[in-house]
């Protein structure tokens, strides 16, 4: 069956880099007489500097001596172990919207699914592998705090504050998710550059992971697969696929320094905006069911056989 894939799109984290953008945002690509480049979270890789550009020391971390033979490698950092807990933080106006019932089940159903299973091939020096358990923790909501123009530094400070304030627990086995409302927007490149990102930081004294997932319905043409989802709400169905690309990376990268590719891909970043078979659902195209919804999420890459796309494992 035919499915709309955006063309102008390259592989960026989660499905958002424009094409037209990529020369401006400085990805540069490696030869055999440049550095390998690092992740920076946001879909493209950066050269390594003793600080990494976004302020979380990533630098030289995890250049030593890469290991794998499947099209990614390790660089020796850390990764989300045993359950991966996910908390949201519903950032802006969500009154009355579906999303925050189809994003909560989507949570509660990527553990024990054939798609998070990818992320078992995944490991650390110690041959740790990821587990396929996800537990969604909960959530909580934030109602603009920061505006509705989010730089960085902001979207750090709604995860603190949340966590500060024991809106949501502290947790460095989880991702945070902050989720914004189509009115906002992320200063740094949302629409233009990225849908999405992870990274971590320190916050209360711990390592903690988290990510910005923004709402497609702000660009459909740059950040939605398709008009129509699956679920009836093509803002909600679109975020599905980004949350999901950002939590395999941040499981299996949460600190920029364990596995991604010369190009500082990491795994998601190497099939974005692909989806393998699709079908039909509700109008829509989807190409997995988690719990009771249908989806349509990007592939993700597989640590084995040599590496390669897929919704299963």
């Amino acid at each position: 069956m035919k499915r709309r894939i955006l063309p102008q799109l390259v592989a960026a984290s989660v499905a958002c880099l424009l094409a037209g953008a990529v020369n401006a945002a400085g990805v540069l690509a490696p030869d055999d007489d440049e550095d390998d480049l690092v992740p920076n979270g946001k879909g493209w890789g950066e050269r390594a500097y003793p600080t990494h550009p976004n302020g979380n020391g990533n630098g030289q971390a995890g250049k030593g001596n890469p290991s794998g033979a499947n099209g990614i490698s390790y660089h020796g950092g850390p990764l989300i172990l045993g359950t991966t807990n996910v908390y949201y933080i519903w950032y802006g106006n969500w009154t009355g919207n579906s999303a925050t019932t189809i994003l909560t089940d989507l949570a509660t159903n990527l553990g024990g699914s054939g798609y998070f299973n990818i992320n078992t091939t995944y490991y650390n020096g110690s041959n740790t592998h990821v587990s396929n358990s996800v537990h969604y923790a909960g959530s909580t909501t934030d109602n603009y705090s920061q505006g509705k123009a989010l730089s960085d530094g902001q979207i750090q400070s709604v995860v603190a504050s949340a966590i500060s304030s024991s809106r949501v627990s502290k947790d460095t086995n989880a991702v945070y998710f902050v989720l914004t409302s189509a009115d906002v927007t992320a200063t740094s490149g949302f629409c233009t550059q990225y849908c999405g990102w992870h990274t971590h930081g320190t916050i209360s004294g711990s390592d903690i992971k988290y990510a910005f997932i923004g709402n497609p319905d702000r660009c459909p043409s740059a950040c939605e697969a398709q008009t129509t989802g699956p679920n009836g709400n093509a803002g909600a169905d679109g975020m599905a696929s980004i949350i999901s690309h950002e939590l395999e990376e941040a499981v299996t990268d949460p600190d920029l320094n364990a596995w991604y590719d010369r190009r500082g891909m990491e795994n998601a970043d190497k099939c974005a905006w692909t989806f393998g078979t699709t079908y039909q659902a509700n109008g829509a195209m989807a190409n997995m069911r988690l719990g009771s919804r249908d989806y349509l999420i990007q592939r993700n890459w597989v640590n084995a056989s040599g590496g390669f796309c897929s919704t299963t494992y």
